[in-house]
């Protein structure tokens, strides 16, 4: 049974899909907090200086392997 996507998570993706549009993504190297691993997160600019918003990271490894879609879906290379 599929489970709802929080409004939260579909307003995050709007506004990720809004930043892309306005050429305000950037891919930052930073550290993880929980491990302090160096790790690469996807960002938008904010209007403020030197202020990103964080929106998610890109997996280590092949990230087809770590998770699984949906019923019906299947992940692939684009």
């Amino acid at each position: 049974m599929a489970v709802p996507i929080p409004d939260a998570r579909t307003r995050a993706f709007l506004a990720l899909l809004r930043a892309a549009e306005q050429g305000r993504l950037a891919l930052m190297q930073c550290t993880d907090a929980r491990t302090g691993e160096p790790c690469h997160v996807i960002c938008a600019e904010t209007t403020c200086p030197n202020v990103m918003k964080p929106f998610g990271h890109l997996q280590e490894g092949n990230a087809v392997d770590a998770y699984v879609p949906p019923p019906g879906w299947a992940f692939g290379a684009i």
